[in-house]
């Protein structure tokens, strides 16, 4: 199995016009929806920060892949690229780690 983790910062309001609150729900509710729909995804779990610290993230992604190959289908798949289109504009940064369990 493959697991693939996102932590993201996001913009206090970002250039789609919605706060990082609004962005945060938005993508919880859609990275939820992926699941039984990518071939290959198993879990995939958005969690919005709640400790607000500087160090901290404001959100961040647990997913779970059958394999490598199963990863790389779900970064074509189209509702992925859409999310990643919001993404784009909400995101300050991003990190991600990547690893077979």
């Amino acid at each position: 199995m493959l697991v693939h983790i996102v932590m993201w910062r996001l913009h206090e309001q970002a250039p789609n016009g919605k706060s990082r609150a609004e962005n945060a729900i938005e993508l919880q509710r859609r990275f939820a929806a992926l699941v039984g729909i990518i071939p290959g995804l198993h879990r995939c779990e958005l969690g919005i920060d709640v400790s607000s610290t500087a160090e901290s993230g404001d959100i961040v992604l647990y997913s779970e892949f059958d394999s490598v190959a199963a990863l790389d289908a779900y970064q074509t798949h189209p509702l992925h690229l859409e999310i990643g289109a919001i993404l784009k504009d909400a995101r300050s940064e991003r990190r991600v780690v990547d690893y077979i369990q």
